[in-house]
């Protein structure tokens, strides 16, 4: 019976998991928001972390994103500094900067 009650109150001290999946697995369905995101992402001109292309469907790959305004697979905050991942918007050959 001390067990029952010694797994939920480990769960609660623990430290909250970084949700961020990181550049590589950073695709799918995004949603921007102002606060409490998945990611904070930086925009910049050169030498990102991912190249990003906003695709209309099917972003299957690093890098493909489609805007939505709800069930996202991943949320993303743009930000100035501090972020988890530097991106660049491309038109093409989007994915993980070698």
């Amino acid at each position: 019976m001390l067990n029952f009650w010694i797994l939920p109150l480990l769960a609660l001290l623990a430290p909250p998991a970084d949700e961020c999946p990181g550049a590589a697995r950073l695709y799918g369905k995004i949603q921007v928001v102002e606060s409490f995101a998945d990611c904070t992402v930086k925009v910049v001109t050169s030498f990102p972390d991912l190249r990003v292309q906003v695709v209309d469907s099917f972003a299957d790959d690093p890098g493909e994103w489609q805007y939505v305004e709800s069930f996202p697979d991943y949320t993303v905050e743009f930000v100035e500094s501090f972020a988890d991942v530097e991106v660049q918007f491309v038109e093409s050959f989007p994915g993980v900067e070698n």
